[in-house]
């Protein structure tokens, strides 16, 4: 069968089984598109079909444009990887680390052995952490009453580092400071400057923080699972009017708009006549960039916004400047050195710098890693690699 007749068959099973609400994948090389298809629903149980221009939340798929941001500002001497970061945010320098809990339950906490960088911030080795994978991080909320990070409100970035910068790696608020170091230096709200900077010269104008009108037509709403795996319609969605604009997963998109930034990776910062990265920029953006540092599995404390989560499990994985990337070839064939990521909702994407592939993939279903949308993914992505065989 064809790599078009492959796919949409297993998208439609996955549709017709009950794994995914309705599903968009798409997989490409620099140049032009290899497959693209969309099934099922928008909303499960009403008529508007999934659609290739179907919104949804890419969630944590906005850390890469926004590291992509970043990097941009670092090629402009607006901003450096290893300076400390407070140098632009200085309040930054008023974090602490936790180091537990007195009888009290009130957190102890000291100061840093050393400052957070943008770097660390990028590869998420600064110490912050996120409550949905950290149990100290939700104690501490409770404790304090620091809203979650979802709630996109300032006192959100205020949770306690976990560890001395540069010691581990820990998935976390790292991505929203960058956000807020890009705002500092820029002068421009979040979203502006990605607008102008990024996904503008890109043509990714399907993708923002806040939902336009056109945008909200074509929305799919995020689903959760009943007690017996029934999919359901909920009506979760980010503060429309946020106090911060959330650069570690609050963008809004089309998986039309994020395949271009795709190959803009795959194209060395090249998209249409615009060079939005240079050359070495992606390079550093594609290298491993925590050196034995590896990333680690994500073990759930919050059951009803994700599960158990790792790419790959047992296979060496690390840090660039964006991206995971990994250090030895996937079951599904993808290469060693090929980069990836993932949104809460269970939207996922690859790039593959050494075939020239790329692919992106959406549903919207909560919690995170619902084998019901992430076993399509990699049957998808196994496809890709077997049709370019």
């Amino acid at each position: 069968m064809s790599l078009k007749e492959t796919v949409d068959a297993l998208l439609q099973r996955a549709v017709d089984a009950g794994d995914v609400p309705g599903v968009v994948a798409i997989a490409a090389d620099r140049d032009r598109i290899l497959y693209e298809g969309a099934f099922g629903k928008r909303v499960i149980g009403q008529p508007a079909p999934m659609t290739l221009d179907t919104v949804g939340w890419i969630a944590s798929m906005t850390k890469a444009i926004t590291s992509a941001a970043a990097m941009q500002l670092v090629e402009r001497g607006k901003l450096d990887l290893h300076s400390p970061v407070s140098r632009w945010l200085p309040r930054i320098e008023t974090i602490r680390v936790l180091e537990g809990f007195d009888s009290a339950d009130r957190p102890r906490m000291r100061a840093p052995s050393r400052p957070v960088t943008l770097a660390h911030l990028l590869t998420h080795t600064s110490g912050f952490s996120y409550e949905f994978w950290n149990e100290s991080i939700l104690k501490y909320q409770k404790a304090t009453e620091t809203p979650g990070i979802i709630e996109c409100r300032n006192a959100s970035l205020r949770t306690p580092l976990m560890f001395d910068p540069g010691e581990r790696w820990a998935y976390g608020i790292g991505i929203d400071w960058a956000g807020r170091a890009i705002e500092a230096v820029s002068g421009k709200r979040l979203g502006d400057y990605l607008r102008e900077n990024v996904l503008g010269p890109i043509g990714m104008n399907d993708t923002a923080f806040k939902i336009s009108a056109s945008m909200r037509a074509r929305l799919a709403k995020i689903h959760h699972r009943t007690v017996d795996k029934a999919l359901v319609a909920g009506d979760v969605e980010l503060p429309q009017d946020p106090e911060f604009e959330m650069g570690g997963g609050g963008l809004y998109g089309t998986m039309v708009d994020y395949m271009k930034f795709v190959q803009m990776i795959l194209n060395h910062g090249k998209a249409g006549g615009s060079q939005v990265l240079r050359e070495q920029t992606v390079d550093l953006m594609s290298r491993n960039q925590t050196g034995p540092i590896r990333v680690g599995p994500l073990k759930t404390v919050m059951p009803l916004l994700t599960n158990d989560a790792e790419f790959f499990p047992g296979l060496e994985k690390h840090y660039t400047y964006g991206f995971q990337v990994s250090a030895e070839r996937a079951p599904t064939g993808l290469p060693a050195g090929s980069l990836m990521w993932a949104g809460l909702a269970n939207s996922f994407y690859w790039i593959d710098p050494s075939r020239k592939l790329g692919g992106v993939f959406l549903t919207q279903i909560l919690p995170f890693a619902d084998a019901g949308a992430f076993t399509p993914f990699l049957e998808f992505q196994a496809a890709v690699y077997r049709a370019a065989q």
